[in-house]
């Protein structure tokens, strides 16, 4: 009797489990040596960047100087395109860390590519206030007009698409990450007019709300604080002893 309660409530697991939606996933936990990312391809800061390099670890104690692992992943990540094996291993060597340990910090956090990207980074994020505000219609009019799915690249390396959780710009939703800048209030007509932009060579010279009704975070309405353009005398709100 027990037995079959077992397989009976396996079983509904397995139907419920399989009812849920597929999310895609572009995130690479375990290495694999392939042409473009293998341990006998060279790696060095340029001389600009080991010149970057050094002025964070001297932020750090130098029995601490481990603690500067992520920023270095990060200036590697810049130089390259992308966090390889190599880039790793000579992280490892510039802190004096066992190389698993900076294999554990590039594998955990998703800021860390771990595999070749294209020229624009497209991270379209799916979180509840995005999907809420029609993150889901920017989606598919990326996937249509790029012919590419999250985690794949184009044909011709210029594009990079990542389906990722919350950027933090959830009162500006639905938004999506293109490299470093931040593109919201985004509908799928505008959104496929910033990658045409970005195919015809032109680049992005404006960044936040693409609709022109708000300049960062404010109401649709307007702002409705700070609206004097003169710096408040802050002795007009305080003690004169104080």
């Amino acid at each position: 009797m027990f037995s079959r309660l077992i397989a009976r409530s396996s079983s509904q697991v397995g139907a419920f489990t399989s009812a849920i939606p597929k999310r895609y996933s572009s995130i690479i936990s375990v290495h694999r040596d392939t042409k473009e990312d293998n341990p006998d391809i060279a790696f060095e800061f340029t001389s600009e960047n080991k010149k970057r390099a050094d002025e964070i670890i001297a932020k750090y104690p130098p029995q601490y100087k481990k603690g500067a692992c992520m920023p270095l992943l990060d200036l590697g990540q810049r130089q390259l395109g992308f966090t390889s094996i190599s880039v790793m291993n000579y992280v490892a060597k510039l802190l004096d860390m066992p190389p698993m340990r900076v294999y554990e910090v590039a594998t955990f956090y998703t800021m860390y590519n771990r595999h070749p990207m294209g020229k624009y980074n497209l991270q379209v994020c799916t979180t509840t206030p995005c999907q809420l505000c029609g993150s889901d219609a920017i989606m598919e009019a990326i996937t249509s007009h790029l012919k590419i799915k999250p985690g794949q690249t184009t044909p011709d390396k210029l594009f990079t698409l990542q389906e990722v959780e919350c950027l933090g710009a959830c009162v500006n939703a639905p938004m999506m990450a293109i490299n470093d800048d931040y593109h919201e209030d985004l509908t799928p007509e505008a959104t496929v007019n910033l990658l045409k932009q970005l195919q015809d060579g032109k680049e992005l010279t404006e960044v936040g709300p693409v609709n022109g009704k708000r300049e960062s975070c404010e109401p649709f309405s307007g702002p409705k604080v700070l609206l004097s353009k003169e710096p408040t005398d802050i002795r007009k709100f305080t003690r004169a002893d104080l």
